[in-house]
């Protein structure tokens, strides 16, 4: 490729998904609230719980944070997600990862209310994603599948590798991608070869949170390159992918930071918009 890359702007796509969401909930008179829950300590979660945050008072959205210590046992957190299931004015719940060792993120997802799920996790939500019933989805591979849709990005029997297989990320993309009948390839840190998984696909979207993976040789002429992960390096925010030889051989490729993040955190209030509809149509 002579051209450079098309450089996705995630900032503009979230705005304007954050400007749609803001009208509907001043239209409708919505009164919309997120309770997150954040045990023990992290930077990364605290800098993504304060991008939430704003997103939310931008639109209208209430937010509030249950900051519970590091020592907190299952049992006490188990008993904090009931009570915010119970709350009718709690519309969606949030468990910000990661959660310490002693406690089990899948039994986490087993206690939250479907329909108030934001993160998509719960197995009804994850269930109803594998057979293509409309859900409470992950909010990061949602945002991919935002991205590639406004980008017009053609799926159906396109050659699509994702390189995660994570409950997160790699599994429900892969569900979704197969939904719109792509052509598709996973690979993972067991995977042998992964330049043999990467320069075919004409999509190449990464979340191995290893930072500079994916270098020009492992990307095909043209792609369309989405770089899920965010790793620091020496103070920096940057991804899986070698941006600077990258950018200049594919057709379309996202920043870190700037692409994916900022769609995801506005993927959540989409899903708290769901999970209003939801809740008031189930009575």
């Amino acid at each position: 490729m002579t051209m450079p890359a098309k450089v996705i702007d995630g900032k503009k796509i979230a705005a304007d998904i954050r400007a749609a969401i803001k009208k509907e909930i001043e239209d409708k008179g919505l009164h919309l609230k997120i309770s997150s829950v954040f045990v023990g300590s992290s930077d990364a979660a605290e800098v993504y719980i304060g991008q939430k945050k704003k997103a939310c008072a931008e639109v209208g959205i209430g937010f509030t944070v249950m900051a519970l210590p590091e020592r907190t046992t299952e049992k006490a957190l188990f008993e904090r997600i009931r009570e915010l299931n119970e709350d009718k004015k709690v519309t969606g719940i949030l468990v910000e990862l990661p959660l310490p060792s002693h406690i089990s993120i899948a039994k986490v997802s087993e206690a939250i209310r479907p329909n108030k799920d934001l993160d998509g996790m719960n197995p009804a939500n994850y269930g109803k994603l594998l057979v293509g019933e409309r859900c409470l989805a992950p909010s990061t591979p949602s945002a991919v599948m935002e991205i590639l849709e406004r980008e017009e990005v053609k799926l159906e029997g396109t050659e699509v590798t994702i390189v995660s297989h994570s409950n997160i990320v790699g599994k429900p993309l892969a569900l979704m991608l197969l939904k719109k009948n792509a052509s598709l390839k996973v690979a993972h840190v067991y995977t042998k070869d992964l330049k043999a998984y990467t320069r075919e696909a004409e999509v190449l979207v990464t979340a191995a949170g290893v930072p500079n993976l994916i270098k020009a040789d492992m990307v095909k002429d043209g792609a369309v390159v989405i770089d899920v992960a965010m790793n620091r390096v020496d103070g920096k925010l940057c991804g899986d992918v070698a941006f600077e030889e990258v950018s200049r051989k594919a057709r379309a490729i996202t920043p870190v930071p700037g692409g994916v993040g900022p769609v995801t955190v506005s993927m959540v209030l989409r899903n708290t918009l769901f999970a209003h509809s939801m809740q008031e149509r189930n009575g």
